[in-house]
C-alpha cells in the first residue's frame, strides 16, 4: 500500500472512531472539504467543525469497499451507517476523492447517495 492510502486509510479509521485529533493530523493546515451542493469547508478549524454533525449522535460504521490512486489522487468508494439524532438511520454509498500534498490531504470531495 502507498503512503497516500496509508493516510486515507488512517483517516478513515480515525474518522471511524470521532478521533479528531488523528484526523487532523493526515490533513493540511489549508485543507478543503466539499460535498457538492451541500457544504464547502476550508481549513482545518472549519473541517473539525464536521467530524461529529450536530444531527447525528454516536460514532459512524465506516466500511470501504476499494481504494484506487493515481499521482496524488486517492479514491475511497465504501459505505457510512450512522444514526440521526432523531433516531432516523443514514446508510449511504458513498466516493471520496482525496487530493494528496506530501501524503496529506489537501482536499477532500465526497459524494454521497442514501440508500433506501
Amino acid at each position: 500500500m502507498t503512503q497516500n492510502k496509508i493516510t486515507v486509510q488512517k483517516y478513515m479509521d480515525a474518522f471511524q472512531e470521532s478521533d479528531h485529533e488523528m484526523i487532523l493530523s493526515c490533513l493540511t493546515e489549508n485543507v478543503i472539504w466539499e460535498m457538492p451542493g451541500v457544504y464547502q469547508h476550508h481549513g482545518k478549524k472549519e473541517f473539525d467543525s464536521e467530524i461529529e454533525n450536530e444531527n447525528f449522535t454516536g460514532k459512524p460504521k465506516i466500511t470501504v469497499f476499494r481504494m484506487t490512486e493515481e499521482n496524488d489522487v486517492v479514491i475511497a468508494e465504501g459505505n457510512v451507517v450512522g444514526k440521526f439524532k432523531n433516531g432516523d438511520v443514514l446508510n449511504a454509498d458513498f466516493c471520496d476523492v482525496f487530493e494528496m500534498e506530501n501524503e496529506l490531504i489537501k482536499k477532500l470531495v465526497s459524494y454521497l447517495m442514501q440508500k433506501k
